[in-house]
């Protein structure tokens, strides 16, 4: 009897350790925020993946045409996204990757950090009608076999030329892809009691290609070319995530980067003709988000 009441009271005495230590927030997850309540299970080994639209602004950026008989560049050139209009597309599954999008696939190598492959499809298009400066040079007849080119080659160094479609079409918007591999540390802000819901913060860094389809026309040459891996680019992230239950979330970002092209394809004679620039931007994309 005396050995069944001292197991009895062992039990209650673990129990309330259990619930003190419920209460008192003692659990796996570390966290800058140091939230009343801390999550049980770690997500070390875990994966994700999430999916969403985004919207993008660009500074300007020096554009730079070379091939024979020309090497000038358009210095500040004005360019913008191009979203789709809300509609179905959105949720059409032949016309979903039409939109400007995000995909994000990564693994977590600790509790709050993970790598990530990610595919950032962005529209980068260029603004026309638009006033530029024009540096460098461009003979009448350009190219092999030769064609005119035009406002280009009546241009002198440091005029300013005021264009337009007629002039230059240049854009990537299908697109101004970022394929990248990123790392990731996340934080508790919030965790629910139950430990089912909770608000994370996401910081992250990523590097990769930029893999653009151009559609571009120049000297009235020119086409909507194939992919192509024209560059690279870095970039850094930050974001919030709602987990609205355990193995799902919401997540709103921001995204910052760097990308250097210079093999972007003009006129169709790529062995030829070639731009190349340099782009900052700035992305904010939604996402609905899987952990398993």
């Amino acid at each position: 009897m005396l050995l069944l009441g001292a197991m009895a009271i062992g039990l209650s005495t673990m129990a309330q350790e259990a619930v003190e230590a419920s209460d008192s927030g003692v659990g796996v997850a570390k966290s800058i925020f140091n939230p009343k309540y801390n999550r049980f299970k770690s997500n070390k080994g875990k994966f994700f993946a999430h999916w969403g639209y985004n919207f993008s602004s660009y500074a300007k950026s020096d554009i730079r045409f070379q091939g024979p008989g020309y090497d000038f560049t358009l210095k500040g050139v004005k360019a913008s996204d191009r979203p789709t209009k809300l509609g179905w597309t959105y949720v059409n599954p032949a016309r979903i990757t039409v939109p400007q999008f995000n995909l994000h696939f990564g693994y977590f190598i600790k509790d709050n950090y993970s790598i990530s492959l990610g595919w950032d499809h962005m529209k980068y298009v260029v603004d026309m009608p638009q006033t530029v400066q024009f540096v460098g040079h461009a003979d009448k007849i350009v190219s092999e076999p030769g064609v005119p080119s035009g406002i280009f080659g009546d241009a002198k160094d440091g005029d300013y030329l005021a264009l337009d479609e007629g002039d230059l079409h240049f854009e990537h918007t299908d697109g101004y892809n970022f394929a990248t591999v990123g790392i990731e540390r996340y934080d508790d802000i919030w965790v629910s009691q139950s430990r089912k819901q909770s608000v994370n913060s996401e910081f992250g860094l990523e590097g990769g290609l930029l893999i653009p389809r151009s559609d571009v026309r120049l000297f009235g040459l020119g086409e909507n070319h194939y992919w192509n891996i024209a560059g690279y680019g870095f970039a850094a992230k930050a974001g919030v995530q709602y987990h609205f239950l355990k193995w799902m979330y919401l997540q709103g970002s921001f995204k910052t980067g760097f990308t250097d092209l210079n093999k972007i394809r003009t006129t169709g004679r790529n062995n030829l003709d070639k731009a190349s620039q340099t782009i900052w931007f700035f992305e904010n994309y939604w996402v609905l988000g899987f952990r398993f």
